[in-house]
């Protein structure tokens, strides 16, 4: 017979077990997770949002045309314009991801969600970083950041090309010639709509086509 201490040692000792086993479970569950997320692909990205962040860019493009004729004379206001129209583009896509995730993805949507950040954001991070330390250390190499940019962009593709579809790559690949070119040519015309423009609209308009003929038959 056990007295009263001793049993309610006994009872803690079994508590204490579950508790250790119930939370091995839950934690083998979220590795499970994970795995089925790192094997799925992506569906998140809507073709018809990003057809439209290309839209944004031909927007930008026309404006810079217009309201900043001479950018490499007014780098900050440029910065300015291109720094806003990622922001929209982001925040479109993003929100976007997140509603469709939960409608394509359902339980596993946290973790397509969570997957898809992490392969982008070290991209969308060292753009900035890399515009503020060109444009403070070396103002007047800042002709070279929309070969950067672009670079950037495709290394952050390519990052995400395990989860999307196969012909993704083609899109990376665009956004590194584009780059390339750009800054070969970038010196000529500093800072010109067009180095931004016509990649990023051809460049969005070329993910939103691979998107919709991988998922076809999906809502965009």
């Amino acid at each position: 017979m056990l007295d009263a201490t001793s049993a309610q040692v006994y009872f803690t000792l079994q508590s204490e077990g579950a508790m250790d086993d119930l939370s091995k479970a839950l934690g083998d569950i979220s590795n499970i997770r994970r795995q089925v997320a790192n094997s799925t692909v992506f569906r998140g990205y809507g073709p018809a949002t990003l057809a439209c962040t290309a839209g944004l860019a031909a927007a930008a493009s026309t404006f810079q045309a217009r309201l900043i004729p001479t950018p490499a004379q007014h780098v900050v206001a440029y910065l300015t314009l291109w720094i806003i129209t990622a922001t929209l583009a982001c925040i479109i896509a993003g929100w976007q991801m997140y509603t469709r995730s939960r409608r394509m993805h359902s339980g596993l949507s946290d973790e397509m969600i969570a997957m898809a950040v992490q392969q982008f954001l070290p991209a969308l991070g060292t753009g900035f970083l890399l515009s503020l330390a060109l444009t403070q250390s070396a103002p007047a190499s800042a002709w070279l950041l929309p070969g950067l940019w672009q670079m950037v962009f495709a290394l952050g593709i390519f990052s995400s090309c395990r989860f999307m579809p196969r012909a993704m790559f083609a899109a990376g690949a665009w956004y590194l010639i584009t780059g390339l070119v750009c800054i070969v040519l970038g010196q000529r015309e500093p800072l010109s709509p067009l180095l931004m423009g016509i990649p990023f609209g051809i460049g969005q308009l070329l993910i939103a086509a691979i998107l919709y003929t991988s998922h076809a038959g999906e809502e965009a």
